[in-house]
């Protein structure tokens, strides 16, 4: 097992800039999971940190070793890839022992290496068969098998179950989590698949255009995104986004005047606002509601979708270009046309400055 720390690093293509100012704290025996939009630099990343990918500048070290030189055979890191890259000629065993035997190790030692992946993967029935012969989540076992036989010191994974169906996704989430709580080896997992990365990761790193935007915890990146893209990504169905501009301010809550005449109240640190800032307003599907008051957001039906124990109703806003989404529970039946009057808790909202950037929430102590 072993730490990574990444400094300064960038990469560059000619005068093209791809990865800006990467510094990333990795701890020995964490699960990471890099997560971002197409384009965003995440696999770049990945391929820096494997040593498929040359630096370009910064510096990036696997426990106290500097790697910026160092060939990617001689990194203790074990890669595996989308596409699975088997051998089709070759049995299972074959396929996972072919490392060992590059390496030069005895028949007892890879015998042993196979048996313990096998085993560990519960395909070790299936050594004698070939590729062709295995579904795509044996396939993906025999991939991650052949890993586990070098016994790296950090697991790569690049998006490893793009290709498999939505319930076998599923199921290889979980017994990705299992792994890693079995071998206990510092993980690193590329997937632009939120839910993925919202399950798996002790800590997700969010990237967009080349950037580390966030790092942090599941519970941190949803309930505390950094920035408005951050809000945007994590989270499905996305966060519902509301222009407007800051009316005023009552103790602990921000007002703020929606574009569409509804007046919402935020419990956020007001810091350097002021009256009159034009700012974006941020409510969950989950915690807005259909409510009574002067304070509203007013919305028109636009369609109802059914998810067995709850529904996703989707509404028209001025305020809100991309429209609004909310949960409500699976009985409650709204048809398109009908108007509501939709509101949230205040300490349930998020408040983006003009640049985008998050300000803090504040937890209001309630009157008894």
């Amino acid at each position: 097992m072993a730490s990574l720390t990444i400094r300064n690093l960038q990469k560059r293509y000619e005068e093209v800039e791809v990865m800006r100012d990467i510094n990333l704290d990795i701890a020995d025996g964490e699960f990471v999971v890099f997560v971002g939009p197409s384009g965003c630099g995440k696999s770049t990343l990945l391929r820096m940190i494997a040593g498929l990918e040359d630096i370009s500048a910064g510096e990036l070290r696997i426990g106290d070793q500097r790697m910026n030189e160092v060939p990617a055979s001689k990194r203790g890191i074990a890669m595996v890839f989308q596409s699975y890259a088997l051998y089709p000629h070759m049995t299972l065993y074959d396929n996972m022992a072919f490392g060992l035997k590059l390496a030069g190790k005895s028949k007892a030692e890879i015998d042993a290496a196979v048996m313990r992946a096998a085993k560990i993967l519960h395909i070790d029935h299936l050594l004698d068969r070939k590729p062709k012969q295995l579904s795509g989540g044996q396939r993906q076992r025999v991939a991650i098998g052949r890993a586990i036989t070098r016994e790296p010191h950090v697991f790569l994974f690049d998006e490893p179950l793009s290709n498999l169906d939505a319930a076998l996704r599923v199921k290889m989430r979980l017994e990705f989590a299992k792994l890693h709580d079995d071998l206990k080896t510092t993980m690193i997992y590329v997937t632009h698949d939120q839910v993925e990365a919202m399950t798996l990761a002790d800590k997700i790193v969010v990237l967009s255009a080349g950037r580390i935007e966030q790092v942090g915890s599941p519970h941190t990146l949803y309930h505390h995104p950094a920035n408005r893209f951050v809000a945007g990504f994590i989270g499905s169905p996305k966060m519902n986004f509301l222009a407007g501009t800051v009316q005023g301010f009552d103790g602990d809550f921000v007002q703020v005047q929606l574009d569409n005449g509804g007046i919402q109240s935020v419990a956020v640190e007001r810091g350097a606002l002021k009256a009159g800032e034009r700012v974006t307003l941020g409510i969950r599907p989950e915690h807005l509601h259909v409510v009574h008051g002067s304070q509203i957001i007013p919305a028109t039906v636009t369609a109802q979708e059914s998810l067995g124990d709850h529904a996703y109703v989707y509404a028209d806003c001025p305020a809100a270009p991309d429209g609004l989404i909310l949960r409500v529970p699976e009985e409650e039946q709204y048809r398109p046309g009908t108007a509501l009057q939709l509101g949230a808790d205040p300490q349930r909202c998020h408040l983006f400055d003009a640049s985008g950037q998050a300000l803090a929430r504040v937890k209001v102590l309630q009157a008894a």
